[in-house]
């Protein structure tokens, strides 16, 4: 059973007799949107401001020094089913480079310092050469399938992530995760492991709402309405959610909550009715280090 889903005193405007039990016990998540950019730090400080590492949540199947051993310039792969949406590590300007040579499809994200992240093996892009996306939105959708177009000289499916700096050299991007500074530190949520929504995990649902889509209650780990409707405008724009921001989830807006959890591990029916495995699925996304700090 859920935990943790009353009304708080920041969240006025709807109240605890006005919520079924259903409502309760399915709760409330988040969903991919876009934050601003920073700035990375130098080369020497091997830090990164707003980076982060999107696919936290799935298998590292070859890391940095495996591909340099490899005779590679390097690369970290993770794997995941294709067709996985692939999250901007940072913001910036998408330049796509279809077929390109052994990386088959690759994204480029040019950041405004001029470092570029870059993804390749995909099997499909999703925005235009030349647009902004900010941290978290989808960039294309993984491939890697052996032979299948886009795949490169992949054998497998998975991405392939690393970072260049402005002078042109390949970097490992682990190296270059950066927390921000100051602050206070949100502790990672165990529903990634039990599939049990508690506080933990609703204080980074509302740090990552209050970053991305306008949540300006308190971070205390009890949504209400504020946290909902932050929810609801956050799943419209990614999610394929189409009903009213009106604070007030029912199935539609689980069901777009679920189509995230399917990016990071659910494979469950998307019937808008959250439960332990659709819980952690969300709860990878929102162990992300980019919703760790709070100020």
């Amino acid at each position: 059973m859920c935990r943790n889903h009353g009304l708080n005193d920041g969240e006025k405007g709807r109240s605890q007799a006005g919520m079924t039990r259903r409502t309760l016990l399915r709760g409330s998540a988040a969903s991919f949107g876009l934050a601003a950019g920073g700035v990375l730090f130098s080369a020497g400080s091997a830090k990164a401001a707003d980076l982060y590492n999107p696919f936290s949540g799935y298998t590292m199947t070859d890391g940095w020094w495996d591909h340099i051993n490899r005779g590679s310039l390097g690369g970290i792969d993770y794997a995941m089913g294709v067709g996985t949406g692939l999250p901007a590590a940072r913001a910036g300007t998408v330049t796509n480079i279809p077929y390109n040579g052994t990386g088959g499809h690759t994204v480029t994200i040019t950041h405004s310092d001029g470092y570029r992240t870059q993804y390749m093996h995909l099997s499909a892009f999703h925005v235009s050469d030349g647009t902004w996306v900010g941290q978290g939105g989808t960039v294309g959708f993984s491939g890697g399938a052996a032979g299948a177009p886009g795949s490169g000289s992949s054998t497998g499916p998975h991405v392939h992530w690393h970072l260049i700096t402005p002078g042109g050299t390949r970097v490992n991007p682990l190296d270059y995760l950066g927390g921000g500074g100051g602050g206070t530190v949100l502790p990672k949520t165990s529903t990634e492991q039990d599939g049990v929504p508690g506080p933990n995990m609703w204080k980074r649902t509302q740090n990552w709402l209050r970053i991305q889509s306008g949540y300006t209650g308190p971070i205390d780990g009890i949504p209400g309405p504020n946290t909902y409707a932050a929810l609801q405008r956050n799943m419209a724009g990614s999610w394929g959610y189409t009903g009213p921001i009106d604070g007030n989830p029912g199935p539609m807006t689980w069901s777009a909550v679920q189509r995230l959890a399917a990016q990071h591990g659910y494979t469950g029916p998307i019937d808008g009715v959250m439960g332990p495995n659709s819980w952690r699925g969300f709860s990878r996304f929102i162990n992300a280090d980019a919703w760790d700090r709070v100020g």
